[in-house]
């Protein structure tokens, strides 16, 4: 009679399956009891789970999934949550659009809210240009400080957030530099003097023979602008030239170019695709980049 009884391997003492490759025998070890009772209990709860929440989609007769005892629908969750969004921002969009900005800023609560919105806005829209947290970039203004063009009241900011800068709105904010090369209102001996005045107004190195030269020619063709010192007037949006702070560079090529034939940067206007609340909470945030006027 052929022996049927499990063989027993020699060096664990564990049954084996009868298997064997190249000299290896399997054996029969079973299961640990912790992990078979987790596996049932796996199979318990996917059972639980397909009575009780959708599970099956695309069983005949059925436009999606089978529903659940439950009829939970997470799409029926987000729908509910979004529709609370809406009635909150339609009643703090209320607030932002009847009250001034002033009484926006002494209500602890709704400036949070106003900041929160803002900052959202700016991260979709703005900060492409303006970079996060409003830092600016070459050509692009820094916000998160305390130098303004056109000014940095929440009035001023607001007109120019709504309106835009050359942005075709005949409210816009505009203001053009001649193109004193390019259009050979000065030759170019002159340009290249009078970009020795304006290193010598922003305090850097200058050649003072230039500067001399270029006095009266910043007089005939700058100060208009600019006025006598070279300090710019902001409420027109013109630069100040006696300070470090620059939109495209304070180096000679640059200041050069700049002269030769300005550069002109165009920011849209936002009050033609934002509510006048998201406008505001906009407003205030880049308000409180710099830290306000």
């Amino acid at each position: 009679m052929t022996d049927h009884s499990p063989e027993i391997d020699n060096h664990s003492g564990v049954e084996t399956t009868g298997h064997e490759w190249d000299g290896i025998r399997e054996l029969n070890n079973p299961l640990p009891r912790w992990w078979l009772y987790l596996f049932y209990a796996c199979i318990a709860f996917a059972f639980g789970y397909w009575v009780l929440m959708p599970a099956w989609p695309g069983l005949p007769g059925m436009s999606g999934a089978t529903p659940g005892i439950l009829h939970a629908s997470d799409r029926a969750k987000v729908a509910g949550e979004l529709s609370a969004l809406a009635r909150d921002r339609a009643a703090l969009s209320a607030k932002l659009a009847t009250l001034d900005a002033a009484s926006i800023l002494k209500d602890p609560q709704l400036r949070q809210q106003a900041l929160a919105l803002g900052e959202s806005t700016f991260g979709d829209n703005c900060a492409t240009c303006h970079g996060p947290g409003g830092r600016g970039g070459k050509g692009y203004p820094r916000l998160a400080d305390d130098v303004w063009l056109w000014g940095g009241s929440l009035a001023d900011i607001e007109q120019t957030i709504r309106y835009g800068v050359r942005s075709g709105n005949p409210k816009a904010r505009v203001i053009d530099m001649p193109a004193f090369g390019r259009d050979e209102f000065l030759k170019p001996a002159q340009i290249d003097d009078l970009v020795e005045y304006v290193m010598h107004l922003s305090g850097q190195p200058a050649d003072e023979a230039a500067v001399a030269r270029a006095s009266q020619v910043f007089i005939d063709n700058c100060k208009t602008c600019h006025g006598a010192a070279g300090t710019g007037d902001r409420s027109r949006g013109v630069p100040n030239l006696t300070d470090a702070d620059w939109l495209y560079g304070g180096d000679r090529a640059t200041i050069r170019r700049t002269i030769f034939g300005p550069r002109g940067g165009v920011m849209p206007a936002w009050g033609d695709r934002f509510d006048p609340a998201t406008v505001r909470a906009l407003a205030i945030y880049v308000h409180s980049l710099g830290g306000g006027e």
